[in-house]
């Protein structure tokens, strides 16, 4: 997805500081494109934006409100200058705030297409300091996902399961491309308990290692809980 905010820059009515603030936010979204995962939620940023919104819009009101519904724009053009600039600000906002949220979405759903549990991934990266940093807002330390996608997660993982429960013998997430290998070599990052197999119950407990059929643990694989050998 293109990011196309940066393009009502030369309308900001604002100081450098404001316009380094949208600026931050464009540059997240498109950082977001480029990773794995999901960088935190910044909480600040879009509140300093849709704060500068709110600011614009209260001035536009101010402006408009001697006229008392009567505005001529060709009989006080000063106004209507600033009426112009402040509404295309307003516009770039906007656009900034669908663009850097539009991005996190199809992050997430494609993170959960690929069958990984995101919640869990997103308290993992905070708990990483390097990539915590820059993180707006008290929550960023338990999760860098907003309260809010959180709950998209939980929604859209609902409908996802319900989709798939239509066609059992289906994997539709499940990988487009067929395993070069029936078994592989794994080593289990962390604890999922007993799983069942083809060939019986297994037991997956931290830093143990399997050789089992691939198809039996690729989900796992997806979701952090195995590592692939070889």
């Amino acid at each position: 997805m293109e990011i196309w905010a940066t393009s009502w820059y030369s309308f900001c009515p604002y100081t450098p500081d404001t316009d380094l603030t949208y600026r931050r936010q464009v540059q997240h979204a498109k950082r977001t494109q480029n990773l794995t995962h999901l960088p935190p939620y910044q909480t600040e940023i879009v509140r300093a934006v849709t704060r500068e919104v709110r600011d614009l819009d209260k001035d536009v009101a101010e402006l408009l409100e001697p006229f008392q519904g009567s505005f001529d724009p060709s009989a006080d053009q000063d106004i209507a200058c600033t009426l112009l600039v402040n509404h295309l600000s307003m516009r770039r906002n906007k656009r900034c705030l669908l663009a850097y949220h539009r991005t996190r979405t199809d992050k997430l759903e494609e993170l959960v297409w690929n069958g990984s549990d995101v919640v869990d991934l997103s308290g993992q990266q905070v708990r990483d300091p390097a990539s915590a940093s820059g993180a707006g807002g008290s929550d960023a330390s338990k999760s860098s996902l907003s309260p809010q996608e959180e709950e998209y997660v939980r929604q859209y993982s609902d409908l996802l399961a319900a989709y798939k429960g239509q066609w059992t013998d289906i994997d539709l997430t499940g990988s487009l491309e067929p395993p070069r290998d029936l078994f592989i070599d794994v080593r289990v990052l962390k604890d999922a308990g007993e799983i069942q197999t083809e060939y019986g119950a297994i037991t997956l407990t931290k830093n143990s290692q399997f050789y089992v059929r691939q198809g039996d643990v690729e989900r796992l694989i997806a979701q952090g809980y195995l590592h692939k050998l070889g």
